[in-house]
């Protein structure tokens, strides 16, 4: 009997040693999804709330998508999740949309979050500025003072103690990590941002060709986030303005088996050991008491020329009057 079980046994273990082990590729599925951060249709909870998370602004919900904005002026929106989030591996992927009836200009732009203190609204696309955290950030605004020398939709990524002041008008160029441009506005398919935070390396991707594949956006090392703060995703309207839709945020960890024991990471600060070179902030020129001054020269001039003009015209006028009176005697 011994020998028997024996000879059924021996075969199982053989198979088993020469089984395939799961990449790090392979482990990132749907399984790993993490239910409390994400946000998947259908929306709706208990009446008019969602599991999980929080509105704030002029967030409207529908049964295929959440409107953070519509494409009026000067409206804020956002979603929060309730739920602070403890993966320190993980990738967030976002479906979105970003329409209007702007040709040439439009605006303002949306954000993700990753953040200490959640719902706050601010003027850095409908959140807080001086935030603690990480913010992901989609900038359709492209009519701008300052000098760029990139062109918009324009993704980039912010890492912030809470000291920080993120410009607006300058599209933050002097503090983000790093940037690319994203044509995702008026699609006519889905489009999507991903997110991905793996051994202090920060890689933004996108996929906006209709491929069903991300195309690398950009990648930063040395980037240093803590456990326990909140995912959010806002979006504002100015002066210009589209419809922001969010339509789907999935969450997942991607620790993987062979990941190293993980470091406690609840109390560290959010800190980056790369930027991008920082182009000067230049305030905008504002008119000098010399120029003022010559504004009044010229106008001056401009009244005493006008009238020598008249006074000149008048003599040569009376003058004629004159040879004309001459003839008739």
């Amino acid at each position: 009997m011994e020998t028997m079980a024996a000879a059924f046994l021996i075969p199982f273990l053989l198979l088993l040693s020469f089984s395939p082990t799961i990449s790090p590729q392979e482990w990132n599925t749907q399984d790993y999804m993490k239910r409390e951060h994400s946000l998947v249709k259908p929306y709706q909870g208990m009446g008019t709330s969602i599991p999980y998370w929080d509105f704030l602004g002029n967030t409207m919900v529908t049964n295929n998508y959440i409107r953070l904005t519509g494409d009026v002026q000067s409206v804020r929106g956002a979603v929060w999740n309730k739920v602070p989030c403890f993966v320190q591996n993980w990738e967030m992927q976002i479906q979105f949309k970003v329409h209007g009836r702007g040709k040439d200009l439009f605006g303002d732009g949306f954000a993700f979050w990753y953040v200490k203190d959640p719902m706050a609204e601010g003027d850095v696309f409908g959140s807080k500025d001086f935030f603690t955290g990480l913010g992901v950030i989609a900038d359709t605004y492209s009519n701008h003072n300052g000098p760029h020398n990139h062109g918009h939709p324009y993704i980039s990524a912010m890492v912030n103690n809470g000291t920080l002041h993120y410009d607006h008008d300058r599209d933050g160029t002097h503090t983000q990590l790093s940037g690319c441009v994203a044509k995702f506005r008026n699609l006519d398919y889905d489009t999507y941002l991903s997110i991905r935070y793996k051994h202090d390396t920060l890689t933004v991707s996108i996929d906006i060709d209709n491929k069903r594949a991300f195309k690398e956006c950009f990648t930063v090392g040395g980037v240093i986030l803590p456990t326990g703060y909140y995912f959010g995703v806002s979006a504002a309207t100015g002066d210009l303005s589209d419809a922001h839709d969010l339509i789907s945020m999935k969450l997942y960890d991607i620790s993987t088996p062979d990941d190293d024991i993980l470091q406690d990471r609840a109390n560290v600060m959010p800190s980056a050991s790369f930027f991008e070179p920082p182009r000067d902030h230049v305030d905008d020129p504002k008119p000098s008491e010399l120029s003022t001054w010559k504004k009044i020269l010229l106008l001056i001039f401009g009244v005493i020329a006008i009238c020598g003009c008249v006074f000149i015209g008048g003599l040569f006028y009376v003058k004629q009057k004159e040879q004309q009176r001459k003839r008739f005697y």
